[in-house]
C-alpha cells in the first residue's frame, strides 16, 4: 500500500526498498526508545494478576463469570493494588474495545467538587450502555464510574453522589477508591460492598521486585531486595519506582542497600546512632553541631522520627519509663512538622528531651 502511494519508483530519487528499510528502522527505533515508567508497565493486565489480596480477587472473579458488579469500596493502605484490580476487571468485563467507552476514572487531581458530580458524573451515569464485544463474549450492560481518593472528596459532593448512585443503579455502577474509610460518609459506605486492602507481605514483595528485576535485567543481591522491601513500608509502587530510579543511577552496576537508601532518602543507621551517642554524652554545644549536619546534608526530620520511633522501641538500652516520654515527644513533634514548624528547632527540641532523659540517671 505504501509503495503504491508513493508512486513510482522512476520518480524517487532514492531506491524504493531503502525506502522501507529505513522507514521499518525508524518506526521500530521509535516503538523501541518509547518510555514506560515500570509501575505502569508491570501493573497487574487481569484479576488473576492481583498480589496477595484473595478474598478480594475471588469474589470479582464470581462477579465476572456472571457479568454482574456491586458498587465497590476499596480502602487500605497505598500501594497496595486497589486502582490496579478495578482497572483489571474493568478490561476483563468490557474488553479492550469498549474500555474506553465504558469507564470514568477521576482522580484526586481531577476537580471533583459538588458541581462536576452533579453535571459530569451524572451525565456519564445517565448514558444508555448497550453494544457488544468484537470477540463474542457476553458484556454487562452498565457503565463504571471509578473515584479514586475518595477521601479527598468533600461531605457536599459525597451527599450529591449517594443519590445518583441509586438512581443510576441500573446502568452504572460505582468503585470508589480511598484510604481512609472513615472519611467516606454513612450513606455512602452502606451502598457499597466493602473490601480492605491488606499491606503486601515481604515474601510477595520480593517475588514480584525478583520478577521485574529478571525481566528488566537488573543486578541485584537478595540483601538489598529484602532491604528494598524493608524501606518500602508494604507499598509494593514505591518499592518499584525505587528500584527503577536505583538501575538508572547504577547503569548497569549492581545495585546495593547503600544506593537504596540514597535514594529512599532514608537516614542511614551510623547517623541515627551518632545523633544517640551526642545525646548520651550531655554537651548541647555537640548535639547542635549533629543536628545542623543533619540538616544541612538534607535529611527530613519526619523521617527521622520514624526511625528513631522503631530504634528507641526496639532498644533494650532504655526503661519503659524513658521510652514512654521520648515516643511522646516524637508525636508531638510529628505533629508540628505536619502543621509546618521549623525543622531544626523541632529536631533540638527532641535531641534536648532525648539528652535529659539519657543523662539523667547518670
Amino acid at each position: 500500500m505504501q509503495a503504491f502511494l508513493k508512486g513510482p519508483s522512476s520518480i524517487s530519487t532514492k531506491p524504493l526498498a531503502a525506502k522501507e528499510k529505513s522507514a521499518a528502522g525508524s518506526s521500530g527505533e521509535g516503538k523501541r526508545t518509547k518510555p514506560i515508567p515500570w509501575v505502569e508497565k508491570y501493573r497487574p493486565k487481569n484479576v488473576d494478576e492481583v498480589a496477595f489480596q484473595d478474598e478480594v480477587v475471588a469474589v470479582l472473579k464470581k462477579s465476572l463469570e456472571g457479568a454482574d458488579l456491586p458498587n465497590l469500596l476499596f480502602y487500605g493502605p497505598p500501594g497496595t493494588g486497589k486502582t490496579s484490580t478495578i482497572l483489571a476487571a474493568a478490561r476483563e468485563l468490557f474488553g479492550p474495545d469498549l474500555f474506553r467507552q465504558r469507564v470514568l476514572e477521576l482522580n484526586a487531581s481531577d476537580e471533583r467538587g459538588i458541581q462536576v458530580i452533579r453535571e459530569k458524573v451524572k451525565a456519564f451515569a445517565q448514558l444508555t450502555a448497550s453494544g457488544s464485544r468484537s470477540d463474542g463474549k457476553m458484556c454487562p450492560p452498565f457503565k463504571i464510574v471509578i473515584l479514586d481518593e475518595a477521601d479527598s472528596m468533600t461531605s457536599a459532593a459525597q451527599a450529591a453522589l449517594r443519590r445518583t448512585m441509586e438512581k443510576e443503579s441500573k446502568t452504572t455502577r460505582f468503585c470508589l477508591i480511598c484510604n481512609y474509610i472513615s472519611r467516606i460518609i454513612e450513606p455512602l459506605t452502606s451502598r457499597c460492598s466493602k473490601f480492605r486492602f491488606k499491606p503486601l507481605s515481604d515474601s510477595i514483595q520480593q517475588q514480584r521486585l525478583l520478577d521485574v528485576s529478571e525481566k528488566e535485567h537488573v543486578k541485584i543481591s537478595n540483601e538489598a531486595i529484602s532491604y528494598l522491601v524493608k524501606v518500602s513500608e508494604g507499598d509494593l509502587r514505591k518499592a518499584i519506582t525505587f528500584l527503577q530510579s536505583a538501575t538508572r543511577l547504577m547503569g548497569g552496576k549492581e545495585i546495593t542497600e547503600k544506593i537504596i537508601t540514597e535514594i529512599a532518602g532514608v537516614i542511614p543507621k551510623e547517623t541515627i546512632d551518632e545523633l544517640l551517642l551526642g545525646c548520651q554524652s550531655g554537651s548541647f554545644e555537640k548535639l547542635e553541631t549533629l543536628a545542623k549536619n543533619l540538616i544541612n546534608e538534607g535529611f527530613a526530620v519526619a523521617q527521622l522520627v520514624n526511625q528513631l520511633h522503631d530504634t528507641v522501641v526496639e532498644s533494650e538500652d532504655y526503661s519503659d519509663k524513658q521510652k514512654s516520654v521520648i515516643v511522646e515527644k516524637l508525636a508531638e513533634v510529628d505533629k508540628c512538622l505536619a502543621d509546618g514548624a521549623d525543622e531544626f528547632l523541632q529536631l533540638m527540641s527532641l535531641c534536648a528531651l532525648v539528652m535529659q532523659q539519657l543523662t539523667q540517671n547518670t
